[in-house]
């Protein structure tokens, strides 16, 4: 089978189950790139419902061998940040890190995203995790009884993703101006995941910059509030020995390279 068979196949097995889908799916080019952006779209919207055995063998064949493509960055040979010991820097796409979990900046509803390809790390995460990320995280919701409040922090395996497990946290969101509240908040997502990284014995933390984008945190303080979080926890005893600031735009590496230091 190649690749375009395999996309298309794939495809073909969501519009089974998302009939309403097939005549916007139609409008679609047959070449490969445009059926797979129609393959992320289509797991992007599809609502969390029991997962075929079927389907999930050639997804996660097809996202393996995506990833092998992409490549796989190991956090263990990340360079420690001078002056920062277990601090790391790294700008790239988190979903490349092999490491013990990487954080997902989630909503509320901890589903994943629902918008067709968009650009937030919990679409690309959710994306290059697969379908089985979306149903963990309709378990934990269920069992809680509600929607997961900002500040705290969940955990799944990480599936497709070279990355062990996934911790999952609700930044705040910013209106008018940073309240008190939002910074107690922003500051409770690092602890949560760290603290459940060491429930875990995890070794290695991959952070993103959290509430920075659609929640509309000013990257400046969020990235201090990170920093002095962090640092605070890993005076404590912990099984943590690397944390790594996951940066994608260039304006958070120079922020982050500044307050660490970085020259």
């Amino acid at each position: 089978m190649t690749r375009l068979e395999q996309i298309q196949a794939l495809n073909d097995k969501l519009l089974v189950e998302m009939p309403s889908l097939r005549s916007q799916a139609a409008q679609f080019p047959k070449d490969q790139a445009a059926q797979r952006r129609l393959l992320r779209s289509l797991m992007n919207v599809r609502p969390p419902m029991p997962l075929l055995p079927d389907f999930l063998a050639l997804q996660d064949e097809l996202l393996s061998a995506e990833q092998g493509e992409k490549g796989v960055v190991d956090a263990a040979n990340l360079a420690e940040v001078p002056g920062h010991p277990g601090f790391a820097l790294w700008q790239g796409d988190i979903t490349r890190l092999k490491c013990d979990a990487i954080v997902n900046a989630a909503n509320s509803q901890m589903l994943g995203c629902f918008h067709p390809c968009h650009g937030c790390i919990d679409n690309a995460i959710h994306s290059a995790a697969g379908l089985q990320l979306r149903e963990a995280c309709r378990r934990l919701k269920e069992e809680q009884g509600r929607e997961e409040p900002a500040g705290q922090a969940k955990i799944t395996l990480g599936y497709n993703l070279p990355a062990r497990y996934v911790l999952h946290t609700v930044g705040p969101i910013v209106y008018d101006g940073v309240t008190e509240q939002n910074r107690r908040e922003l500051a409770g997502c690092y602890r949560a995941c760290l603290r459940l990284a060491a429930e875990k014995k995890l070794k290695s933390v991959a952070f993103c910059c959290i509430s920075t984008g659609e929640f509309h945190f000013p990257n400046q303080e969020a990235a201090q509030i990170a920093i002095q979080t962090v640092t605070d926890y890993l005076k404590t005893p912990t099984s943590i020995k690397k944390v790594i600031f996951n940066v994608f735009k260039d304006m958070d590496k120079e922020i982050y390279a500044d307050l660490l230091g970085v020259r």
